[in-house]
């Protein structure tokens, strides 16, 4: 996968990007990253990127110009369109789903705002999905690429050491990931749960199963509207149900 990031500020993704897990993927060649300041395609002298709004009001707004050149620039070669991700409070929320689907992808430009919002036209003519971490604004879309990034490449093949590391994560399964424990099995007498150390795979995995359905049933209820569950599960959210009332 080749990532392409557009922003004003290039040197915030140098430790995110060259560290751990990041670096590992771009290594052993899962990945590429290319950061790139798209005030170098402003085309006034003083690389101004962003105007006063038509008909008024506060802040600025960043011109169409320099992130169509930009976004020209950077997908020159490529055999087909890349996926152009406009970071935005007012965009889609993002989710483990759409990581799946972004991690499917060849070629990614995420384009990081600053400043009041972006010309229109921008949204209209120039990218092809926008998204947003969460109901709340952040001073520029570094951050928030930033996260969808991580999220999206260790999902690739073979970045991380074990495969079935992602295919469990929480919110892949449509739940959240079951309790997890390790060394020492009693810590200050608090103690693993037996079951977990009876060596018997089976009643491992039914555990887990049911460990999982009953963190999501007490934290994120709203997750088990359109989770993927089996008869089995349905039958223990129905019994969850009960007990609640």
């Amino acid at each position: 996968m080749k990532i392409n990031v557009l922003s004003l500020f290039p040197e915030m993704f140098e430790g995110v990007l060259h560290s751990s897990i990041m670096k590992k993927a771009q290594e052993n060649g899962a990945v590429s990253f290319e950061v790139t300041d798209f005030r170098d395609y402003a085309t006034n002298k003083h690389r101004k990127v962003d105007d006063y709004p038509y008909g008024g009001g506060a802040g600025m707004v960043l011109k169409p110009e320099p992130l169509f050149a930009a976004v020209e620039a950077v997908s020159a070669e490529a055999e087909k369109p890349p996926r152009v991700i406009l970071m935005c409070p007012q965009g889609e929320r993002f989710t483990q789903k759409k990581a799946e689907e972004l991690a499917a992808e060849e070629h990614l430009v995420f384009v990081c705002g600053h400043y009041e919002g972006y010309d229109e036209r921008i949204r209209q003519h120039l990218v092809t999905d926008e998204l947003s971490l969460g109901d709340f604004v952040l001073t520029g879309g570094e951050i928030a690429s930033m996260a969808i990034i991580d999220s999206v490449v260790r999902l690739l093949p073979e970045v991380l050491g074990n495969a079935d590391s992602s295919v469990l994560d929480s919110f892949s399964t449509g739940l959240l990931e079951h309790p997890q424990y390790t060394r020492p099995a009693n810590f200050n007498g608090l103690e693993v749960p037996p079951v977990l150390l009876s060596g018997n795979h089976a009643e491992i995995e039914k555990w887990r199963e049911e460990q999982a359905l009953l963190r999501t049933f007490e934290r994120r209820k709203d997750l088990l509207k359109d989770a993927p569950l089996t008869a089995h599960q349905r039958q223990l959210l129905d019994q969850l149900e009960k007990e609640k009332k």
